[in-house]
């Protein structure tokens, strides 16, 4: 097993564990546009407001566990004697929380904090407020979630770019294939590289792969993952 194997995940992965995605008519968008809740504009006009909308997700986060295909991706994790790579745009634990390791969160966590002034970040599950002091900048007020908002840079590009130029195997799980620069790895492979896309339904991007399966992630992601480890013995 000496591939080379990248698994960018998106919101599909974690919806069916009760996760509300961003773009759901009955998600956590509703009755809040996007300038209001994702953007550092919008925490600089109303942080109260920002606060209690990541505080609800946060919170949320208790009441949900992982299902079959992070499980899927923890247990192969595990067994796979290559190179791995686990990207999610999700800002939830569940994979962690699942046993994968070493998980790139290109769009920051929830349960973590960073400071505006100073740039701390901290592991950090309770509420935030206005009240909530930077542990190492020591002034309140300068919290705020550690979400990467819009027309902010996810983190870890240099990571994903340079591990794409040696991938043998690209797996996307779950993304609506609309949100950049995550969207455009799939074009960045070498030509010669494998590209599977697990998703409900086709996308803006799924001609760009080599095979797309259709289906609930905690069937397909199960049964592919399997058949990537026979395929490498």
């Amino acid at each position: 097993m000496g591939a080379n194997i990248f698994v960018l995940c998106g919101a599909g992965i974690s919806q069916e564990s009760g996760i509300s995605t961003f773009r759901d008519q009955s998600g956590l968008w509703e009755n809040h546009s996007i300038e209001d809740v994702a953007s550092p504009e919008g925490f600089m006009r109303n942080p109260e407001l920002v606060h209690q909308f990541y505080n609800l997700r946060r919170r949320q986060l208790k009441s949900v566990i992982p299902n079959k295909a992070h499980y899927a991706l923890a247990n192969f994790q595990k067994i796979f004697s290559g190179k791995f790579l686990l990207v999610t745009q999700n800002v939830d634990d569940l994979h962690e929380r699942a046993g994968s390791c070493n998980v790139l969160h290109m769009h920051g966590q929830l349960r973590q904090a960073l400071c505006t002034s100073c740039k701390f970040q901290i592991y950090y599950e309770e509420d935030l407020s206005l009240s909530t002091e930077c542990e190492k900048y020591k002034k309140k007020g300068s919290m705020r979630p550690d979400i990467v908002w819009f027309g902010e840079v996810p983190y870890f590009l240099d990571e994903c770019d340079e591990f794409l130029q040696t991938t043998d195997l690209f797996i996307s799980i779950g993304t609506s294939g609309s949100v950049y620069p995550a969207a455009g790895f799939i074009q960045m492979l070498n030509p010669k590289a494998r590209s599977i896309e697990l998703n409900l339904c086709r996308t803006e991007i799924s001609s760009f792969f080599s095979e797309t399966r259709f289906g609930k992630a905690s069937e397909i992601v199960p049964k592919t993952l399997n058949e990537v480890i026979e395929g490498y013995k």
